[in-house]
């Protein structure tokens, strides 16, 4: 399934939503309306708790994502609207941004098993 995974800062969520995918075997990509200027270090963190390593990838603008030929457009759940973009699912996410590491991991592990229901 090719999923594409959407937020305004692109920096925790859509970041760990996207490796977690692709650890799966799914095409993933994620993008921001408007990125950051890092992955938060809580993301890499707890993501590497189940050997993904995030630490090559860096927040990314919608613009710079072909939109086309994506099987879902799923939104985090941060009011992402895009006037370009039709969002397929919200899943309604809070950010975990200046949480702690047991919020991300509640966050990442509602996203792994979001995506194992799709």
């Amino acid at each position: 399934m090719r999923l594409l995974f959407v937020c305004v800062g692109n920096t925790c969520r859509s970041q760990m939503a996207e490796a977690i995918a692709k650890n799966l075997g799914h095409y993933a990509n994620s993008a921001g309306t408007h990125p950051g200027n890092k992955v938060a270090s809580n993301a890499i963190e707890v993501l590497s708790e189940l050997n993904i390593d995030i630490n090559r990838q860096r927040p990314k603008s919608i613009s710079e994502i072909d939109i086309t030929g994506f099987d879902k457009i799923i939104s985090m759940g941060c009011g992402v609207e895009c006037p370009q973009i039709n969002i397929d699912i919200d899943w309604n996410l809070k950010d975990p941004y200046g949480q702690d590491l047991d919020f991300y991991r509640q966050t990442r592990d509602k996203i792994s098993k979001y995506i194992h229901q799709l």
